[in-house]
C-alpha cells in the first residue's frame, strides 16, 4: 500500500520458491528440478525453447532476478506477487503476460493463482505453490517424434500449459453435476420422511463453490479472447486456431456451472416449497381434529356443569347416550369432511 508501481511486496504467508526448468529442442529435451539462476542463464544460450516454473512466490530477489533474465515486464511481476489477479491477457513489446485461477488439488478444490509469460522462444510460469495439472504436457514433451511441443515455439507450449488448466476444471464441474443430480432424483423420489436440513445445507454449499467457479470463468473467456485476437508478432495464426478450442472449452465451461447453479436455486425453491407444503399438511391435519373435538368439548363442557335440574341428570342411560351422541357427531363430522374433500 502506497508503494510505487512495479514495486514487488511478498506475501507473508507464500511459499518458499523453487525453479523447475525444462529445456526443449525438436531432438531432446531435459528437466532440471531446483534449478538455479546460472542454469537458467545458460539454457537460454543453448535451447531453442526452454520453460521456468517457479514455484513459490516468497523469494522477490529470485523473481526480480529472473524478470532480468526475460526483460519480464515489472508491472505485471507485480500482478505475479499480488495474487487474487482477476484473469487477463496483457502485451508487451517481445511477451505477453496471462493469468488466471488453476485447481493445484482436485480431492478439495484448491484454487491457486498462475501467472503465464511468454515471448519468441521462453515461457515462465509462476505458481503459488507445489501441485499443477501440467503432468500430461511434461510428459508429451518427453515422448520422441512427432511431438508438436518438440517442433514448435513458445506460443504453442503456453497454449498446451493454458490449455492443461482450463481442462483440469471439467472433473470439478462433472463432480459438482453429479451432486445435483443425486439431490434432484432423492428430492423428486423423496420418502415419506425427507431430509429438509441436510438438503438446503448441502445446496447451499454447492451454490456457493459453483458461484466461486462463475466468478473464475467468466472472465476467463474475456481474457482468452483478448489472446485470440492479438497481432502480436510471436503468436502465430495456427497457435490462435488451437486458443480457439481452448475458449469453447471456457465457454462451455461457464455454461454448465450457470446451469447448474440455476438448477440448485430452484431445487433449494423447490425443497422450500416441499418443506412448507408438508408443514400445511401437518397443520391441516391438526385443523381437522380440533375441529372434531371442539363440538364434543362443547357438549361435554355442558352436560358437565352439576345443576340440580340439569335433564337426563339421574338417568340411567344418560352416560351412555351422551357418549354415543357425541360418537355420532364425531362421525357425521368425519363425513361431511370427506364429502368436501378436506380429508
Amino acid at each position: 500500500m502506497g508503494a510505487s508501481p512495479g514495486t514487488l511486496i511478498a506475501d507473508p504467508s507464500a511459499k518458499q520458491s523453487a525453479l523447475n526448468l525444462t529445456l526443449i529442442s525438436p531432438d531432446a529435451c531435459e528437466f532440471i528440478n531446483n534449478a538455479s539462476l546460472d542454469d537458467v542463464a545458460a539454457a537460454c544460450e543453448q535451447w531453442p525453447l526452454i520453460w521456468l516454473d517457479c514455484v513459490g512466490l516468497a523469494d522477490i530477489a529470485l523473481i526480480e532476478e529472473i524478470g532480468n533474465i526475460f526483460s519480464l515486464h515489472t508491472l505485471a511481476l507485480e500482478d505475479v506477487v499480488n495474487a487474487g489477479q482477476r484473469p487477463k491477457a496483457e502485451f508487451f513489446d517481445d511477451h505477453a503476460f496471462f493469468v488466471l485461477s488453476m485447481i493445484d488439488d482436485a480431492k478439495s478444490a484448491r484454487y491457486e493463482q498462475i501467472s503465464f509469460f511468454f515471448g519468441e522462444n521462453f515461457v515462465v510460469t509462476f505458481q503459488e505453490r507445489e501441485g499443477d495439472p501440467f503432468e500430461p504436457v511434461r510428459q508429451r514433451i518427453r515422448i520422441s517424434n512427432p511431438s508438436r511441443l518438440r517442433h514448435r515455439k513458445a506460443d504453442y507450449l503456453a497454449y498446451a500449459l493454458i490449455d492443461a488448466v482450463v481442462d483440469s476444471y471439467f472433473p470439478i464441474v462433472d463432480a459438482t453435476g453429479d451432486k445435483v443430480d443425486a439431490i434432484e432424483n432423492e428430492l423428486l423420489n423423496a420418502q415419506p420422511q425427507p431430509r429438509p436440513k441436510e438438503h438446503i445445507g448441502e445446496l447451499h454449499g454447492l451454490r456457493r463453490a459453483t458461484n466461486l467457479l462463475k466468478r473464475t470463468l467468466w472472465p476467463l473467456r474475456d481474457a482468452l479472447t483478448t489472446l485470440i485476437r492479438s497481432d502480436a508478432a510471436f503468436i502465430s495464426a495456427e497457435t490462435k486456431v488451437y486458443l480457439n478450442d481452448t475458449l469453447d472449452h471456457a465457454i462451455r465451461l461457464t455454461e454448465t456451472v450457470e446451469s447448474q447453479r440455476e438448477t440448485m436455486i430452484g431445487l433449494i425453491e423447490m425443497q422450500l416449497s416441499l418443506s412448507q407444503a408438508r408443514t400445511n399438511e401437518i397443520i391441516g391435519v391438526l385443523t381437522i381434529v380440533s375441529a372434531i373435538f371442539i363440538p364434543l368439548t362443547f357438549l361435554a363442557g355442558i352436560w358437565g356443569m352439576n345443576f340440580d335440574h340439569m335433564p337426563e341428570l339421574k338417568s340411567a342411560y344418560g352416560y351412555p347416550a351422551a357418549l354415543g351422541f357425541m360418537a355420532l357427531v364425531a362421525v357425521a363430522l368425519v363425513v361431511i369432511f370427506k364429502r368436501r374433500k378436506w380429508l
